[in-house]
């Protein structure tokens, strides 16, 4: 029995849309602790904890069902995302909990490459994995609660971008368009090929640690103003929280790094869930009047694993982008912040 026959939905496009997470939210009665400097009702994605002047905790926690059948592969996936949102906000993980659900009927040695894969992907980061938890379940599910380190003077929040900033992805979008086609064991239609170069380009991309990217970051402390990950509410949603209430993040389409097929995929009517509760909830915030319909689908795709979002000083952007690209070879500068319009995101 496989991975993917005991899922009803797979990575990041599993998220609860982003409207509904905000109403439940909102109705929450939490402790207010001046030490949490960072906390849910901001949309970040990380809570920060300050313990001192220059010392501060960072903690997350992410876990989803599988994309893929491989479970090693899975379990690199599920981890990289889970450590992105330490990177995005300008930490650095030190421990990381397994979180584990599991259908009692599969064979154990496939949980055991799960956890495997996760392991590996913390070696990678430099990451302890010091415990964790499981539990029976009718889907396989699995992630990491992550806990990191940060100086509270230089935490990237996800709204702090300027108005003339650049802004640069560093890893290419489509990723959800892709797994819907490998989940649907799609074969030709016509040109339409879901081809194993597509499928290994989407999951190189998910496993690859965001670590590199953020390391470029320290050689530009007064530079970096905004950064988030891109994950399951797609770039349109990421980019309306990081232009916040007094920005518009324009954004140039032709610019946009996209995995192979995924175009295509959109262009031929794929879609997903997730993709259409990002779409519902963007309405009336984001302007896409001259984009053409494929490429819509392609801003609202939920990423699993995705790159980071960064608003940089426009002068130090082109030298950043440089930077980046040794380890992450799609980064690109796709826009800038301006002031505020009737949108707060405008894709041209």
């Amino acid at each position: 029995m496989s991975l993917l026959s005991n899922c009803t939905s797979g990575g990041c496009g599993a998220k609860i849309g982003p409207g509904e997470l905000g109403d439940i939210l909102s109705a929450l009665c939490v402790k207010n602790d001046p030490a949490l400097l960072v906390g849910f009702g901001g949309r970040d994605d990380a809570a920060v904890y300050k313990l001192g002047e220059d010392r501060a905790l960072v903690s997350t926690v992410d876990f989803f069902s599988p994309m893929v059948e491989d479970p090693f592969l899975f379990g690199k996936i599920a981890a990289a995302n889970a450590l992105s949102d330490i990177y995005a906000m300008g930490g650095k993980p030190l421990f990381a909990l397994n979180l584990a659900c599991f259908p009692e009927k599969l064979d154990k040695k496939i949980l055991g490459e799960i956890l495997a894969g996760g392991a590996a992907k913390a070696l990678e980061a430099d990451t302890v994995i010091a415990g964790g938890h499981s539990i029976y379940d009718h889907e396989p599910k699995y992630g990491l609660a992550v806990t990191g380190v940060i100086d509270p003077r230089r935490i990237l929040r996800n709204d702090g971008c300027k108005t003339g900033d650049a802004l640069i992805l560093t890893k290419a979008l489509g990723v959800g368009l892709i797994m819907a086609a490998l989940r649907g064991e799609q074969a030709a239609q016509g040109e339409l090929t879901l081809t194993p170069q597509m499928v290994k380009a989407a999951t190189d991309s998910m496993e690859r640690l965001n670590r590199y990217a953020a390391e470029k970051f320290s050689s530009y402390p007064e530079a970096v103003h905004a950064c988030t990950d891109v994950t399951g509410f797609g770039l349109g949603v990421h980019a309306s929280e990081m232009a916040a209430a007094g920005h518009t993040l324009l954004i140039d389409s032709a610019s946009l790094p996209l995995l192979e097929g995924a175009l295509g995929f959109a262009e031929n009517y794929y879609a997903t869930a997730a993709g259409q509760r990002n779409r519902n909830f963007l309405k009336g915030k984001i302007d896409i009047s001259g984009v053409p319909a494929a490429l819509q689908e392609i801003l609202f795709d939920p990423q699993t694993s995705g790159g980071l979002l960064v608003s940089v000083a426009a002068e130090s952007a082109r030298e950043l982008c440089d930077a980046i690209r040794q380890d992450d070879p799609v980064v690109a500068i796709i826009g800038e912040v301006v002031e505020r319009e009737d949108a707060a995101v405008v894709v041209v």
